[in-house]
Protein backbone atom coordinates (compact mmCIF):
# COMPACT_ATOMS: atom_id res chain seq x y z
CA UNK A 1 0.00 0.00 0.00
CA UNK A 2 1.32 3.50 -0.90
CA UNK A 3 1.43 6.30 1.90
CA UNK A 4 1.80 9.33 -0.14
CA UNK A 5 3.52 12.52 2.25
CA UNK A 6 4.97 14.52 -1.43
CA UNK A 7 5.50 17.72 0.10
CA UNK A 8 7.62 15.75 3.45
CA UNK A 9 9.56 13.22 0.09
CA UNK A 10 10.58 16.65 -1.63
CA UNK A 11 12.34 17.94 1.41
CA UNK A 12 13.77 14.56 2.92
CA UNK A 13 16.38 13.72 0.55
CA UNK A 14 18.22 17.39 1.37
CA UNK A 15 17.47 17.08 4.81
CA UNK A 16 19.18 13.57 4.53
CA UNK A 17 22.06 14.96 2.73
CA UNK A 18 22.70 17.54 5.53
CA UNK A 19 23.02 14.61 8.12
CA UNK A 20 25.02 12.72 6.11
CA UNK A 21 27.75 15.83 6.02
CA UNK A 22 26.95 16.06 9.68
CA UNK A 23 28.19 12.40 10.39
CA UNK A 24 25.06 10.21 9.89
CA UNK A 25 26.96 8.15 6.46
CA UNK A 26 29.53 6.90 9.11
CA UNK A 27 26.07 5.72 10.91
CA UNK A 28 24.78 4.08 7.86
CA UNK A 29 28.75 2.37 7.24
CA UNK A 30 28.33 1.03 10.95
CA UNK A 31 24.83 -0.27 10.84
CA UNK A 32 25.16 -2.03 7.44
CA UNK A 33 29.07 -3.47 8.67
CA UNK A 34 29.35 -7.18 8.42
CA UNK A 35 26.04 -8.03 7.60
CA UNK A 36 25.40 -11.29 5.10
CA UNK A 37 22.92 -13.13 3.18
CA UNK A 38 19.43 -11.95 2.23
CA UNK A 39 18.40 -8.95 3.61
CA UNK A 40 15.21 -6.75 4.01
CA UNK A 41 14.95 -3.27 4.62
CA UNK A 42 11.92 -1.40 5.49
CA UNK A 43 11.25 2.29 4.81
CA UNK A 44 14.28 2.36 2.42
CA UNK A 45 13.28 5.94 1.87
CA UNK A 46 15.39 7.03 -1.30
CA UNK A 47 18.11 4.42 -1.11
CA UNK A 48 20.38 6.29 0.77
CA UNK A 49 21.89 3.24 2.16
CA UNK A 50 22.37 1.33 -0.71
CA UNK A 51 26.16 2.37 -1.07
CA UNK A 52 27.09 1.01 2.15
CA UNK A 53 25.77 -2.75 2.18
CA UNK A 54 28.85 -4.55 1.85
CA UNK A 55 29.54 -7.18 -0.69
CA UNK A 56 28.74 -10.37 1.72
CA UNK A 57 24.61 -9.30 1.29
CA UNK A 58 23.42 -11.76 -1.42
CA UNK A 59 20.23 -9.52 -1.74
CA UNK A 60 19.00 -6.67 -1.08
CA UNK A 61 14.94 -6.10 -0.69
CA UNK A 62 13.97 -2.88 0.27
CA UNK A 63 10.46 -2.01 0.67
CA UNK A 64 9.11 1.65 0.89
CA UNK A 65 5.47 2.66 0.72
CA UNK A 66 6.34 6.23 0.08
CA UNK A 67 5.86 6.55 -4.29
CA UNK A 68 8.05 9.48 -4.54
CA UNK A 69 10.64 7.82 -2.46
CA UNK A 70 10.45 4.78 -3.70
CA UNK A 71 11.04 6.43 -7.59
CA UNK A 72 14.22 7.75 -6.00
CA UNK A 73 15.09 4.50 -4.33
CA UNK A 74 14.76 2.17 -8.07
CA UNK A 75 17.09 4.97 -9.97
CA UNK A 76 19.55 4.44 -6.65
CA UNK A 77 18.84 0.44 -6.55
CA UNK A 78 19.83 1.20 -10.72
CA UNK A 79 23.35 1.84 -9.92
CA UNK A 80 26.40 -0.13 -10.01
CA UNK A 81 26.33 -1.27 -6.59
CA UNK A 82 28.26 -4.21 -4.72
CA UNK A 83 24.71 -5.68 -4.21
CA UNK A 84 21.87 -6.66 -6.14
CA UNK A 85 18.83 -4.62 -4.71
CA UNK A 86 15.39 -4.62 -5.23
CA UNK A 87 12.81 -1.90 -4.28
CA UNK A 88 9.07 -2.93 -4.04
CA UNK A 89 6.07 -1.16 -2.35
CA UNK A 90 4.74 -2.74 0.75
CA UNK A 91 4.56 -1.82 4.19
CA UNK A 92 6.27 -2.78 7.97
CA UNK A 93 3.64 -4.71 9.05
CA UNK A 94 2.98 -7.02 6.15
CA UNK A 95 5.86 -7.93 4.29
CA UNK A 96 6.17 -10.18 1.48
CA UNK A 97 7.98 -13.33 3.00
CA UNK A 98 7.39 -16.59 4.02
CA UNK A 99 8.29 -17.24 7.87
CA UNK A 100 12.01 -17.68 8.75
CA UNK A 101 13.26 -16.43 5.06
CA UNK A 102 15.55 -13.68 5.76
CA UNK A 103 19.32 -13.18 7.44
CA UNK A 104 18.96 -10.16 8.33
CA UNK A 105 16.54 -7.02 8.42
CA UNK A 106 17.46 -3.05 8.51
CA UNK A 107 15.80 -0.36 9.72
CA UNK A 108 16.98 3.07 9.32
CA UNK A 109 15.08 5.84 10.73
CA UNK A 110 11.43 4.36 10.14
CA UNK A 111 10.26 3.03 12.76
CA UNK A 112 9.15 6.25 14.56
CA UNK A 113 7.17 6.72 11.48
CA UNK A 114 5.14 2.86 11.07
CA UNK A 115 1.75 3.50 12.07
CA UNK A 116 1.97 0.51 14.74
CA UNK A 117 5.64 -0.12 15.92
CA UNK A 118 4.75 -3.57 17.54
CA UNK A 119 3.04 -4.82 14.72
CA UNK A 120 6.12 -4.12 12.69
CA UNK A 121 8.57 -5.59 15.07
CA UNK A 122 6.65 -8.56 15.38
CA UNK A 123 6.31 -9.24 11.21
CA UNK A 124 10.65 -8.25 10.75
CA UNK A 125 10.92 -11.03 13.81
CA UNK A 126 8.50 -12.89 11.73
CA UNK A 127 10.20 -13.28 8.43
CA UNK A 128 13.66 -13.78 10.01
CA UNK A 129 15.23 -17.28 10.56
CA UNK A 130 15.56 -18.22 14.03
CA UNK A 131 19.06 -15.98 15.11
CA UNK A 132 18.55 -13.91 12.08
CA UNK A 133 19.78 -10.23 12.81
CA UNK A 134 17.88 -6.65 12.95
CA UNK A 135 20.15 -3.78 12.64
CA UNK A 136 18.58 -0.48 13.53
CA UNK A 137 19.41 3.25 13.48
CA UNK A 138 16.87 5.19 14.83
CA UNK A 139 16.51 8.06 16.53
CA UNK A 140 14.70 8.04 20.01
CA UNK A 141 13.49 10.29 23.02
CA UNK A 142 15.78 11.13 25.30
CA UNK A 143 15.96 9.81 28.69
CA UNK A 144 14.99 12.80 30.56
CA UNK A 145 14.95 16.77 30.58
CA UNK A 146 13.28 19.19 29.50
CA UNK A 147 13.71 18.07 25.85
CA UNK A 148 12.28 14.71 26.64
CA UNK A 149 9.06 16.90 27.35
CA UNK A 150 9.18 18.78 24.41
CA UNK A 151 8.92 16.02 22.16
CA UNK A 152 6.37 14.23 24.23
CA UNK A 153 4.36 17.57 23.78
CA UNK A 154 5.12 17.49 19.81
CA UNK A 155 3.95 14.25 19.16
CA UNK A 156 1.00 14.08 21.50
CA UNK A 157 0.05 17.58 19.34
CA UNK A 158 -0.01 16.03 15.98
CA UNK A 159 1.36 18.84 14.19
CA UNK A 160 5.01 17.13 13.85
CA UNK A 161 3.82 13.61 12.55
CA UNK A 162 1.53 15.78 10.16
CA UNK A 163 4.91 17.68 9.24
CA UNK A 164 6.76 15.19 9.14
CA UNK A 165 6.06 12.32 7.46
CA UNK A 166 4.45 10.58 10.27
CA UNK A 167 7.43 10.52 12.48
CA UNK A 168 6.59 10.34 15.91
CA UNK A 169 9.88 11.83 18.43
CA UNK A 170 8.67 10.56 21.26
CA UNK A 171 9.12 6.43 20.80
CA UNK A 172 10.91 4.73 23.04
CA UNK A 173 12.32 2.62 20.16
CA UNK A 174 15.10 0.50 21.99
CA UNK A 175 12.23 -0.80 24.75
CA UNK A 176 9.84 -1.67 21.62
CA UNK A 177 12.36 -4.14 20.08
CA UNK A 178 12.52 -5.32 23.59
CA UNK A 179 8.99 -5.99 23.64
CA UNK A 180 8.86 -7.43 20.74
CA UNK A 181 11.18 -10.55 21.73
CA UNK A 182 14.48 -9.56 20.57
CA UNK A 183 18.11 -9.66 22.85
CA UNK A 184 19.90 -6.41 21.74
CA UNK A 185 23.34 -7.38 21.36
CA UNK A 186 24.94 -4.61 20.85
CA UNK A 187 23.45 -0.75 21.29
CA UNK A 188 24.88 2.28 21.03
CA UNK A 189 23.24 5.86 21.92
CA UNK A 190 24.23 9.12 19.82
CA UNK A 191 23.49 12.17 20.71
CA UNK A 192 23.40 14.14 16.72
CA UNK A 193 22.32 17.05 15.01
CA UNK A 194 21.68 16.59 11.81
CA UNK A 195 21.73 20.31 10.08
CA UNK A 196 23.23 23.88 12.02
CA UNK A 197 19.28 25.20 12.66
CA UNK A 198 18.40 21.78 13.99
CA UNK A 199 18.29 20.17 17.44
CA UNK A 200 20.44 17.63 18.40
CA UNK A 201 18.59 14.39 19.72
CA UNK A 202 19.62 10.80 21.13
CA UNK A 203 19.63 8.07 18.04
CA UNK A 204 20.25 3.98 18.67
CA UNK A 205 22.73 2.68 16.16
CA UNK A 206 22.71 -1.70 17.31
CA UNK A 207 21.96 -5.45 16.46
CA UNK A 208 19.28 -7.30 18.16
CA UNK A 209 18.47 -10.95 17.57
CA UNK A 210 15.47 -12.97 18.89
CA UNK A 211 15.38 -13.89 22.76
CA UNK A 212 15.22 -12.79 25.60
CA UNK A 213 15.59 -8.69 26.16
CA UNK A 214 18.56 -7.43 27.47
CA UNK A 215 18.60 -3.70 28.55
CA UNK A 216 19.40 -0.29 25.83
Amino acid sequence: MDRPHPRFARLYPRAAARADARGAAAHRATLLAGLHGRVVEVGAGHGLNFVHYPPTVTQVVAIEPEPTLRALATKAAAAHLPVPISVLPGEAEHLPFADGELDAAVTSLVLCTVPDQQAALAELRRVLKPGGELRFYEHVIPERGLKRALLKAADRSGAWPALAGGCHPARDTGAAIERAGFTIESCERIVFSAGALEPSIPYLVGTARSGPASPC
